[in-house]
């Protein structure tokens, strides 16, 4: 700005040999006296001018570091670089698909986790991964697919070294996915998805209990919908606590947080109905997102950017704001009614009482269609017969865990199929539909 000042100066400096005398002054050189006082104030308004956009600049350059300071991050992937997936090529556009794995953390380590979280035995202790699901934002942002994973699925967890303390984690079979995050941060968590879906993942993005109360506030409520009156609570006890009337309701703080925990009271109170009430959020929340995160809303914009920073821990490639708003002009970029939602297809464990594993060939060829940048609401060129229907979700009564699930099954208006682990979808345009309450948990 010094430079810029020095300009405004140089360019209304005074012309001619002199200045005449006051007493000798004619009528012309009253004028040329007016004109050089109009450039003095000139001069002077130009310099607080410049005072105040560097102040301003100034302002904003700390304001934006204090942003950054904000922002948690961590390793990428620090799995063994044998079971890592390998990059994607830009197709002939030059083009690349981005896929970003979305972590909800149930970290009990301080005080306002705690009092949200619950369970006193547990403050402080280990996290796990209880969220868990890949956004893939298709190569041309023409459509992009979200992927959940049950939080009670076995897998098999990589050799994973924790960055900061050089500890390695053997490798682990047949374990339950959410153990991932301890085993040395949500690094291993990537690497473990990693090594399942044969997908590389660019980005992770993680957020634990109060970041998600707070990110609702910031939003001012996310509009969700049951279709019945709904307490999950149980009498002995188990239950997420939360309660809404029939229809829609703007949740946000402890709300918000309490619908993304509910198992028991949705359908069939297992973690797919679950995962499903997460679709409903996340949609949700990006249509508020869209609608609040907007340069004509300044003030908005600023506790939405003050929030999310604060609320996130993410890998390098996204650990400035600048980054952070570069993801989310792609995001943007993608029409609402072409994100679809879908749960990896899966099937109960014969070995493990209450827990499940991907069922080999459905999710196999889910996993296909995203390494292949193939859309799953079936509107992309490339999509093969095979592709997950995005067909509205009906809701109905719930179903036996051990009941046989059809593989490709995927439910439409009128069907009955309620397997709990047929590989359903849902799309933008759906995000308003109504989840369906176990008759247990109305009131």
């Amino acid at each position: 700005m010094r430079g810029e000042v020095s300009a405004v100066e140089d360019t209304s400096s005074p012309r001619g040999n002199g200045t005449p005398s006051d007493a000798g002054r004619s009528s012309d050189d009253a004028g040329e006296g007016g004109r050089r006082r109009r450039r003095r104030a000139l001069r002077w308004s130009a310099l607080v001018l410049a005072v105040v956009i560097s102040g301003s600049a100034g302002a904003g350059y700390l304001y934006y570091r204090h942003l950054n300071g904000n922002i948690r991050k961590d390793a990428l992937n620090i799995g063994a670089h044998r079971d890592r997936a390998v990059a994607v090529t830009a197709n002939a556009a030059g083009q690349t698909p981005l896929n970003i794995l979305l972590i909800g953390s149930d970290a009990r380590n301080s005080a306002e986790n705690q009092k949200l979280g619950g369970a006193r035995d547990t403050y402080n202790t280990t996290p796990r991964a209880d969220v868990q699901m890949l956004l893939h934002l298709s190569a041309d942002r023409t459509n992009m697919s979200a992927v959940s994973m049950p939080r009670d699925t076995l897998v098999d967890i990589p050799e994973c070294t924790d960055p900061d303390t050089g500890t390695v984690y053997p490798a682990l079979t047949r374990t339950i996915t959410n153990d991932s995050l301890g085993r040395g941060g949500p690094g291993c968590t990537v690497a473990t998805w990693e090594k399942l879906t044969g997908v590389h993942i660019d980005h992770f993005m993680m957020i634990d209990f109060a970041g998600v109360v707070s990110m609702a506030d910031a939003v001012g409520g996310v509009p969700v919908c049951v279709d019945a009156n709904i307490h999950s609570l149980s009498a002995d006890g188990h239950g997420s606590g939360l309660k809404l009337p029939e229809g829609t309701t703007s949740v946000k703080g402890v709300q918000a947080l309490q619908w993304l925990r509910t198992r028991y009271g949705f359908e069939d109170n297992t973690d797919i109905a679950r995962a499903k009430a997460q679709h409903q959020y996340m949609n949700a929340m990006v249509r508020e997102l869209r609608a609040n995160a907007t340069l004509s809303n300044p003030g908005k914009l600023r506790t939405l950017a003050e929030t999310a920073t604060q609320a996130l821990t993410v890998d390098d490639g996204l650990g400035t704001v600048a980054q952070l708003y570069a993801l989310s002009e792609e995001l943007r970029k993608v029409p609402t009614e072409r994100i679809t939602m879908t749960t990896m297809p899966w099937e109960y464990s014969t070995t493990a009482s209450g827990r499940v594993v991907p069922r080999p060939h459905d999710a196999d060829q889910l996993f296909r269609l995203v390494r292949e940048d193939i859309a799953l609401d079936g509107k992309d060129p490339k999509s093969a017969p095979t592709t997950v229907s995005a067909t509205p979700l009906t809701p109905s009564a719930p179903a036996s865990p051990s009941t046989p699930a059809s593989p490709s099954a995927s439910a439409s208006a009128g069907d009955d199929d309620t397997t709990p682990d047929s590989a359903e979808a849902i799309n933008g345009s759906d995000a308003t539909q109504c989840m369906h309450v176990n008759p247990g948990y109305t009131w």
